[in-house]
């Protein structure tokens, strides 16, 4: 449990066992002979406490790991450096990456991590019927402050996914982003193409970050995954002259169609919240597609997911590429 703070305690008080766990063992300084010893004894510890050990001397828990007690934030360098900038008075530093490079973290301590997977790509239009296809799924969106040792990281940016590019073809997922030894986010689902009915939302959309938009009456948009995302729009309507649905955005689910209009892709995240300047959006879920004209392809390094192929025989719009940006306090 987490430690209860501080407690003024009268003659005549009763000491309950909550008060020694509380107020004592929880907020007392704790030794141990290693790492392993430790973990076993707290299994789940909170954010706060602190233990000493022969290995790692003096360190707290931060709510996410055990860092040195004295532990602020660190210094990197690699990818693209930042202008600083100031949000609530708290003044940073920052890089960004929108391809795979190395990061080299020179002095340890904590930083705060935002990264965007590869977008999915949008499903391919159908001419038979015709009927559009669905747009992708935003790649899945990941924020966190982490811990980060005095070494070299590998920075992997996922490359967005191919729009569908025949009659029946679902657009490609997106691939993931992350950096060494921390988790990363998952990369956004393909749309789902138009088809008789045969090639929906299947299970292979559904693995994306944001799910994937359906496409074909009644087709339901792919679920997003471990909470990165939102799911993909449902298509409805008939089988014949129907707009595909919008894919799942990092902030909101993907729009159903409305017959012959396009479902929009769910909303995204402005980034500028986390690097401060301008209003950025990323993680936009891609547009279904509609009328006739061919699904275009998400903006480059944008983590938005592709739009869906037209009505008629058009390609879905590629996935936009992941992003990766990690900031330090100064």
């Amino acid at each position: 449990m987490a430690g209860l703070g501080r407690k003024t305690f009268s003659p005549g008080d009763v000491l309950t066992s909550s008060d020694v766990q509380g107020y004592l063992m929880d907020q007392a300084v704790m030794v141990f002979s290693g790492t392993a010893t430790r973990d076993s004894a707290i299994p789940s510890p909170s954010a706060g406490m602190v233990a000493y050990s022969t290995a790692t001397q003096l360190q707290v828990y931060n709510g996410t790991a055990w860092v040195a007690a004295s532990t602020g934030y660190g210094v990197a360098t690699g990818g693209t450096s930042l202008t600083p900038w100031s949000i609530s008075t708290k003044n940073y530093n920052g890089l960004q990456f929108t391809a795979d490079a190395t990061l080299t973290v020179t002095k340890a301590g904590l930083f705060d991590v935002l990264m965007f997977a590869g977008a999915g790509g949008g499903g391919n239009g159908q001419t038979f019927y015709p009927s559009a296809g669905g747009g992708g799924g935003a790649g899945g969106k990941v924020v966190a402050t982490v811990y980060l040792a005095a070494t070299t990281y590998a920075v992997t940016v996922g490359a967005g996914g191919a729009g569908g590019t025949t009659t029946g073809f679902c657009g490609l997922p997106g691939l993931p982003t992350g950096i060494t030894n921390i988790v990363g986010a998952i990369g956004g689902g393909g749309g789902a193409a138009a088809n008789t009915g045969t090639v929906r939302g299947d299970n292979a959309l559904k693995f994306g970050g944001c799910g994937a938009g359906g496409a074909e009456g009644n087709v339901s948009g792919g679920s997003a995954a471990l909470s990165q995302g939102f799911a993909g729009g449902t298509a409805t309507g008939t089988a014949v002259s129907i707009a595909g649905a919008g894919g799942g955005g990092v902030a909101a689910v993907g729009q159903p169609n409305v017959t012959t209009t396009a479902g929009a892709g769910g909303t995204g995240f402005d980034v500028s919240t986390f690097i401060g300047g301008s209003t950025v959006t990323k993680g936009t879920g891609g547009n279904g597609g509609s009328g006739s004209g061919a699904g275009a392809p998400g903006a480059a390094n944008s983590a938005n997911g592709g739009v869906g192929g037209g009505l008629g025989d058009f390609d879905g719009g590629a996935g936009g590429s992941g992003y990766f940006v990690i900031r330090f306090e100064v």
